[in-house]
């Protein structure tokens, strides 16, 4: 008879290994579906420094790993495989893999989400080497240096001001002549003497080898390109949220992220959204993983059959 586990953990990164840890910990029968790139973002990213208990940081991979020997430890069983169609409307949901189907009872969505890319043939080989797309993870790697971050919303401007408390200099590019973020954002860039606007320029293309030396920005009404000589480049324009296979089965937002609030419940009795996937208003790696811990907790409670307010 096919194995019907109490929850099924889609996606392997902090989010989806602390709620696995939390549920097997509680007694639950627990799969995690990890995809093919175990650890999701976390485990390409070189160094974090902001994790609470590595007081000087960890490499993201090595973080990533601890985290699934500890889901592991307790009795969490991992598949490397990926999710190629789910069923969540039913008692017993279904995830389809290749070669077969996962059956759970509950469904712990911890896909995640990516950063949008500029798309510039050198922006992977400096990833990591001065081309980043977190300012609250990375920052500090900049202090008193020179950097820019190109976009023109509210998280350009958040990753901005962030920069500015560290940074000699910041530049922020945008290839229109006005940012798009809210009054509640655009009055402090002004005021910060050490941000720079490059209006109506776009990169058209990054300068180093083994590490980020400069910008090559294009005017878009001209065409002209200028060089911008910088340590850092913060990539802000958007995230793409890892949701396509939710889509028409729980309500989403206009992003694409999937609407859930702090209890990690979505639309959908029984499946449960954490991590960088859902609504939320900070995207970090402590946030995703108390996502997992509280996606844990309502799932076990639904499993009892216990009255969730």
């Amino acid at each position: 008879m096919e194995q019907i586990y109490d929850a099924a953990v889609v996606g392997g990164g902090p989010g989806g290994y602390t709620a696995a840890l939390y549920c097997v910990r509680a007694g639950l029968s627990t799969l995690i579906l990890e995809g093919m790139a175990p650890g999701g973002q976390l485990a390409t990213t070189s160094q974090v420094e902001n994790y609470p208990g590595f007081d000087q940081g960890i490499d993201g991979f090595e973080l990533a790993q601890r985290m699934r020997r500890g889901a592991e430890r307790f009795g969490a069983e991992i598949r490397l495989d990926q999710a190629g169609g789910m069923e969540l409307n039913k008692t017993v949901k279904c995830i389809r893999v290749e070669g077969g189907q996962i059956m759970a009872r509950t469904v712990i969505l911890a896909a995640g989400a990516a950063p949008r890319e500029l798309g510039l043939p050198a922006e992977q080989r400096l990833r990591g080497r001065g081309v980043s797309y977190c300012a609250t993870c990375d920052g500090s790697f900049y202090k008193g240096k020179t950097v820019a971050v190109v976009g023109g919303g509210n998280s350009a401007a958040e990753e901005a001001l962030v920069l500015a408390k560290l940074c000699k200099k910041v530049y922020i590019v945008h290839r229109r002549e006005t940012m798009r973020a809210t009054k509640s954002y655009l009055s402090p860039l002004e005021r910060a003497d050490n941000i720079s606007f490059l209006w109506n320029r776009e990169i058209a293309g990054l300068q180093g080898e083994d590490r980020l030396t400069g910008l090559r920005l294009r005017d878009v009404q001209t065409g002209g390109i200028s060089p911008l000589t910088v340590d850092g480049l913060f990539v802000a324009i958007g995230r793409i949220p890892n949701t396509e296979l939710c889509r028409g089965m729980l309500d989403l937002d206009e992003a694409g992220y999937v609407l859930a609030d702090e209890t990690t419940r979505t639309s959908l009795p029984g499946v449960f959204a954490v991590g960088d996937m859902r609504t939320k208003p900070l995207r970090q790696i402590i946030t995703a993983a108390a996502d997992g811990a509280v996606a844990a907790k309502f799932a076990e409670e639904y499993l009892s059959g216990k009255t969730i307010s």
